[in-house]
């Protein structure tokens, strides 16, 4: 069984390229990356696919129409933001013979389910997921509003295997997980420095890390208004915090976390690594628990608390419940594999049925010749004009 994997920033190649070593053994894998405005850096690729023995191709749109022509995959992981899985099982990498299956999903928490990550997935065969709540949101969303194919569920692929892993060195680490989206103002993010600057305080014992999603320079999944670094800063040069009193840092969270004696987050999958290697944490709670913050999950998890708990180096434990109902199932119900094998025998013996997307139609055409805009023109040519700044600015806030 022949695997291409494709995917479009940061947060997908890290997806892809850990449900690609989850395939069994006997898969021949290949994966590449689109060349989007937010293709990752260099350093990003090799951060997302480290162990592998080379970095992915970033390809345009065309060459990966060839690669694929070439390789000839089974299945096909469209492990990107939703509107380039569309164009790229609607248009780039439709009429491919054989027809493969496609593949996507979401690579961190998706609570609540959401309308739009279901339409723009709908061309696909299978949507996959990562715990059992997820898969009974996004089913019911399927019933309702049609199209689509089968939901499978995954183990967070960073999570298997987390539980025994050994920590290295003493637990002398607070590390706080940023989020790109949440929260969104800067007075907000500012007052988490100022509590984690309060607590290097308090604790000089402890090493208190701001583990950064991207270097300022770097292109993340979603735009970053107010990052965290520059914040600092600021800051620093107002008097209000001491330079030393908190670092930055990029780099394997899994590493950071082997070291960590506490964590905090407002929003980050990271959350979960922690709970797997059994690092006590804090899921912030004073901006707010919803859908709009993308906390809603963590309501009922034991985790949720203040900044001033932060300050005061509180940290807690997650409720066991709530991890069997959230992303700690166990392994042996995880079939997103198995769904994907029967699949491409459907399709080897010409019985696939295959999806039907909800975004064909002359409605959505002008939506999706914008986003193959993202995939077709050069980054540096769309920057070159002031329409096509524009459209792109409109584009990635519906992104989200």
């Amino acid at each position: 069984m022949k695997v291409l994997a494709v995917a479009d920033s940061d947060s997908y190649l890290k997806w892809a390229a850990c449900l690609l070593r989850d395939l069994p053994s006997g898969c021949v894998r290949e994966l590449a990356v689109i060349r989007t405005p937010i293709t990752p850096s260099p350093a990003q690729i090799r951060a997302a696919v480290a162990g592998s023995s080379e970095d992915p191709p970033v390809l345009s749109a065309r060459a990966l129409r060839r690669a694929a022509e070439r390789f000839r995959p089974d299945v096909v992981l469209a492990a990107c933001t939703g509107p380039v899985v569309d164009v790229l099982v609607s248009e780039v990498l439709a009429g491919l013979r054989p027809r493969p299956v496609f593949v996507s999903g979401l690579p961190g928490i998706s609570v609540p389910a959401t309308e739009k990550a279901w339409l723009f997935r709908s061309g696909c065969e299978l949507f996959v997921l990562h715990s059992g709540r997820e898969v009974e949101e996004f089913s019911a969303m399927g019933r309702e509003l049609g199209g689509g194919g089968q939901v499978g569920l995954a183990r967070l692929p960073f999570l298997r295997g987390q539980e025994e892993v050994a920590r290295i060195g003493p637990r002398d680490r607070v590390v706080f997980a940023t989020q790109a989206k949440v929260p969104r103002r800067k007075e907000e993010r500012e007052r988490i420095l100022l509590a984690l600057a309060e607590l290097s305080g308090r604790r000089p014992d402890l090493d208190v890390v701001v583990k950064l999603r991207a270097l300022d320079t770097e292109r993340q999944t979603h735009n970053e208004r107010h990052h965290y670094q520059r914040l600092w800063q600021s800051l620093v040069g107002e008097g209000r915090v001491r330079a030393e009193a908190v670092r930055f840092a990029v780099g394997s969270m899994h590493e950071h976390l082997a070291h960590a004696a506490g964590f905090v987050t407002v929003s980050s999958t990271a959350a979960l690594e922690a709970i797997a290697q059994k690092v006590p944490l804090l899921v912030l709670s004073d901006f707010g628990v919803g859908a709009e913050m993308i906390n809603l999950v963590f309501e009922g998890s034991g985790l949720l608390g203040t900044l001033d708990d932060l300050s005061a180096g509180r940290f807690l434990a997650p409720d066991e419940a709530w991890c069997r109902d959230n992303y700690f199932h166990p392994g042996d119900e995880s079939d997103w594999v198995s769904r994907m094998v029967s699949l491409v025998g459907q399709a080897r013996s010409e019985r696939l049925v295959p999806a039907r997307s909800l975004l064909d139609g002359p409605e959505y055409a002008a939506a999706r010749r914008r986003a193959r805009m993202r995939v077709e023109v050069p980054p540096n040519v769309l920057r070159a004009g002031y329409r096509a700044k524009r459209r792109m600015r409109r584009y990635l806030r519906a992104l989200g």
